[in-house]
């Protein structure tokens, strides 16, 4: 067969996967269901970078490095603003096909959990949830075992000749380690001798904002479309999104700005 664009993409498929649960069909499901899965294909993208940025980093790029992640950060812009389209249905038009989810929930999206434990969070309950599909507890254990962002980072450090101390696992929930005041010395220093590596710093910064942005427009988009009430798949809903608002990721590069 010849190669031309449909079947290279295999777009006949990607558009057959629309398939609605609401009967009658409602209007506003198929916006629902292509949101989500376009948020599928980002996390995915995302992910696919993390596994050339870790390296890169591990092996002292600075440059490279900075590239995937201006695209991460690219992405993650996209991913916010895709929120404003989302926003365009009303709660009454969500309600319209709400019941038909049954147990689905944004909660269970496997590859936003594995970006979450790439960035160094960890949580007993996400396993937890996913306890009657071994194959999705498999795949978040395996990135647990995985070096995480941070770790990358300070290896790219300490071959730039820094003594950054490596980071010690010691949360089974939260964030996996605890800020460090001796890295937060070696950042400091860095901050003030190295433009090159403090403009790569800069950029982790701009990420883990990016994540709290990504946070809070979610969070204010289910707000103003459930309220309190309980989320699907008998998930907290907002009062749960309430509490991941503010979480850093790379905690010493935040303390390090009163010093700077």
């Amino acid at each position: 067969m010849k190669l031309t664009y449909s079947n290279y993409l295999k777009v006949d498929e990607l558009l057959d996967l629309q398939q609605f649960r609401s009967d009658p069909p409602e209007h506003d499901e198929m916006l629902f269901i292509i949101i989500h899965q376009t948020y599928e294909l980002w996390f995915k993208q995302i992910l696919h970078e993390f596994g050339k940025l870790r390296p890169e980093l591990e092996a002292g790029q600075t440059w490279t490095s900075m590239k995937t992640m201006r695209r991460v950060l690219t992405i993650l812009k996209t991913m916010v603003a895709q929120i404003d389209i989302l926003e365009t249905m009303t709660p009454l038009e969500f309600e319209s096909f709400r019941n038909f989810l049954d147990e689905a929930s944004g909660f269970q999206s496997v590859q936003f959990r594995e970006v979450e434990i790439l960035c160094g969070h960890r949580s007993e309950h996400i396993l937890k949830v996913h306890k009657n599909q071994p194959q999705y507890q498999q795949r978040m254990k395996k990135r647990m075992a995985e070096p995480t962002l941070w770790e990358s980072f300070c290896t790219y450090l300490q071959t730039k000749g820094y003594d950054m101390p490596a980071p010690e696992r010691v949360h089974k929930n939260g964030l996996l380690y605890d800020p460090s005041g001796e890295a937060q010395t070696i950042l400091l220093k860095v901050m003030n001798n190295d433009p090159e590596s403090a403009l790569l710093a800069e950029l982790f910064v701009d990420f883990d904002e990016g994540m709290q942005e990504w946070r809070y427009r979610h969070v204010k988009m289910v707000e103003r479309t459930i309220g309190d009430k309980m989320g699907t798949g008998n998930s907290e809903g907002v009062n749960y999104l309430r509490k991941t608002l503010h979480q850093r990721i790379f905690p010493d590069l935040w303390e390090i700005r009163s010093e700077i």
